[in-house]
C-alpha cells in the first residue's frame, strides 16, 4: 500500500475516531473510577479488535452483502446503548473517593467496554463501509494484509484518543463531583439518543 493510500485513511479514520459518541462516553465515566481507564480503553480495543478480525477473514464483505445481519447487529448494539445510557442517567458516575479499591470490578469494566464498542454502529460503518474504499484488490498486497495494516492504524488511534479522553476526564473532573455527575448524565443521554435513533432509523428502513 501507498504511503498516499495510508494518509489518507488515516485522516479519515481520526475524524471518526474523534466524534464523540458511546466509546467517548464510556472513556469518559471511566476516567471518573480510580484506575478504571485502562481497564475501560483495553475493552473498548477489544471489540474493535474483533472486528478487525472478522474484517481480515473477508466475512465483512458477507455481513455487509446481508440487509438481515447488519439490521440485527445494528439493532442489539442501539439495544446495548439504550440500556447502559438509562443505566448512567440513574447513576451517574462520580469521581472515586481517596484510598477506594475498584479492582474487583476491572474485568466487569473491561468486558462492559468490549460489549460496547464490539455492538458499536459506528465500528460497523468503519469496517463495512470505509475499508474497502481503501482496498486495492488489483495491488501487490493481499486483501488480507492490507486490512490487517488499516486494522492496526485504527486500533491504535482509538487507544491514543480514548486514553486521552479518560486522562483528561479524571484529571479535569476529579475534584468536581457536581461536574462529574453532570458529565456523565450528559455521556447517558448521548447513548440513549444514539440508540434510539438507531432503532428508528434500522427499523424504520
Amino acid at each position: 500500500m501507498d504511503t498516499t493510500t495510508l494518509a489518507a485513511f488515516l485522516a479519515v479514520d481520526l475524524l471518526l475516531v474523534f466524534t464523540p459518541g458511546a466509546d467517548w462516553a464510556y472513556a469518559i465515566s471511566a476516567g471518573l473510577r480510580e484506575r478504571a481507564v485502562v481497564p475501560a480503553v483495553t475493552g473498548l480495543i477489544a471489540g474493535h479488535a474483533a472486528y478487525a478480525l472478522v474484517a481480515v477473514a473477508g466475512l465483512a464483505v458477507i455481513v455487509a452483502s446481508s440487509p438481515a445481519a447488519l439490521t440485527a447487529l445494528t439493532v442489539a448494539g442501539a439495544g446495548y446503548l439504550l440500556w447502559l445510557g438509562w443505566g448512567v442517567l440513574r447513576q451517574p458516575a462520580v469521581p472515586a473517593a481517596a484510598g477506594e479499591s475498584t479492582d474487583a470490578s476491572r474485568m466487569q469494566v473491561m468486558l462492559k467496554g468490549a460489549g460496547i464498542s464490539g455492538l458499536n454502529p459506528k465500528a460497523l460503518l468503519l469496517y463495512f463501509s470505509l475499508f474497502p474504499q481503501f482496498i486495492d484488490t488489483a495491488g501487490g498486497w493481499p486483501v488480507a494484509a492490507q486490512t490487517g495494516l488499516l486494522s492496526t492504524m485504527h486500533l491504535t488511534a482509538c487507544a491514543v484518543v480514548y486514553l486521552a479522553v479518560g486522562v483528561l476526564a479524571r484529571t479535569a473532573l476529579s475534584t468536581r463531583p457536581s461536574a462529574a455527575r453532570a458529565v456523565t448524565r450528559i455521556s447517558g443521554a448521548m447513548m440513549v439518543a444514539i440508540g434510539a435513533f438507531l432503532l428508528v432509523e434500522r427499523l424504520a428502513g
